[in-house]
């Protein structure tokens, strides 16, 4: 198996800007933006000790399917994807919320249900809900984009009373957000799978709203399977999932969950072989499209020598 791409530090051009991100390398040239998708996994906020061969080309592929496809829907970023592991749109500002939707109750809803808690960022969800049911309506949960540590749930009182956006950029928001999760959902349905949750991320360029980032990965979103979902419902059995679920939930069986004073667990290789197998699963599920492995072990240089062409030419 190819080896990961987990930490590099490239030189497209002599007056780029960098920030290095969770799994993402973002490197600013003028007004445009390189995004290099790294093999680095997250979790609960933190990075795993071990990055998984092709996640990165994994994404950064999927990313470009829906924004491909929601593009007559919502302007977005991205301009061209040089390599299979980096893309180049657009540079932003970025507006500091992520704006989260659930369609199902699942993930940190379902955790915050659990507790007794009926309020989740100013949303409130109905009485007599199990994990993986359907809410009457999708619900849009916000979280601040934190430069470090732990993104925060916020309400959208909150977000106006802090003037995070105007009342007028946060219709926006709430309008594009209810787009692309009505796409994403339809587009799902055609690969047999349910859209559950996912978030998405904006930024302004030339005074206008457009979408930014990855949408409808298996970073950003949960999935289950569309059929023997109700059955499985019924019997209380629990839903067949295309996420990183999975890893939150092995870290949590190993005693981790980001909280002070807890250690990471040591990852074997079988389970991230296992990682590797379940999103390139994902990208074949929800793109209906085989999965190409890069064969080259030259990696970085693939990337420096892919993006120096497309920038010069």
């Amino acid at each position: 198996m190819r080896k990961a791409l987990a930490q590099a530090e490239f030189r497209f051009h002599p007056d780029q800007g960098v920030y290095h991100g969770k799994v993402r390398d973002v490197y600013t040239i003028g007004d445009k933006v390189v995004m290099v998708a790294s093999d680095r996994i997250s979790a609960f906020d933190h990075i795993l000790p071990r990055a998984i061969p092709y996640k990165g080309q994994v994404l950064n592929l999927i990313a470009k399917h829906f924004l491909d496809a929601s593009s007559k829907i919502v302007p977005n970023w991205l301009e061209a994807i040089p390599h299979p592991n980096v893309a180049v749109g657009k540079n932003c500002e970025p507006i500091r919320i992520e704006m989260v939707i659930r369609g199902y109750l699942a993930g940190h809803a379902w955790r915050t249900y659990n507790s007794g808690e009926r309020e989740l960022c100013g949303v409130q969800m109905p009485e007599g809900m199990r994990e993986a049911d359907r809410f009457p309506e999708p619900i849009i949960t916000p979280a601040t984009k934190a430069e470090e540590g732990h993104d925060e749930d916020i309400s959208e009182s909150e977000i106006l009373k802090r003037g995070i956006v105007t009342q007028e950029i946060w219709n926006q928001l709430k309008g594009y957000t209810k787009a692309l999760f009505a796409l994403g959902t339809e587009m799902a349905a055609g690969q047999g799978l349910i859209l559950v949750d996912t978030k998405y991320e904006f930024g302004i360029y030339n005074g206008d709203v457009i979408l930014i980032d990855e949408i409808h990965t298996p970073d950003s979103s949960r999935y289950y399977h569309l059929d023997g979902y109700g059955e499985r419902q019924r019997i209380g059995e629990s839903q067949i999932q295309l996420s990183k679920e999975f890893v939150r939930e092995w870290l949590m069986a190993h005693g981790f969950q980001g909280l002070e004073g807890q250690v990471m667990p040591e990852m074997p290789q079988d389970f991230v072989d296992e990682i590797t197998k379940r999103y390139v699963d994902l990208y074949e599920k929800i793109t209906g499209s085989s999965f190409v492995f890069g064969s080259t072990q030259c990696l970085e240089d693939d990337i420096q020598d892919a993006v120096v062409d497309y920038l010069s030419s």
